[in-house]
């Protein structure tokens, strides 16, 4: 049984930061493709970063710059390094995984919430 646990949300000021992690069960992280999606009230699910098998690294561009994806295979944790945080950050954060860039994200994890306020 695959499972991914979020944690590290919160609320925080804006050009504040926060750490999300996500901590896999039922396999290891160096098998898989990684991302971090995110999710505001009436918006559709955005992807913000994702970390290929080979440690090549994506970002949005709403995030690049500001957010660092990583992931520490030993662990099997998934991290999301979030610096000079600004309200529109503001929503439920989501780790996913699938079986190469590009494919289905089939695994997720139920999410963290971020709320940045002004």
């Amino acid at each position: 049984q695959v499972e991914l646990v979020e944690s590290g949300g919160g609320s925080v000021q804006a050009g504040g930061s926060l750490r999300l992690s996500c901590a896999a069960s039922g396999y290891t992280y160096y098998r898989y493709c990684m991302g971090w999606f995110r999710q505001a009230p009436g918006k559709e699910r955005e992807e913000v970063a994702v970390i290929d098998r080979d440690d090549s690294t994506s970002y949005a561009d709403s995030v690049k710059g500001r957010f660092t994806i990583s992931k520490d295979n030993a662990k099997n944790t998934l991290y999301l390094q979030m610096n000079r945080l600004k309200p529109e950050d503001t929503a439920m954060y989501y780790c996913a995984a699938s079986y190469g860039l590009g494919k289905p994200w089939v695994y997720w994890g139920q999410g963290t919430q971020v709320t940045v306020s002004s």
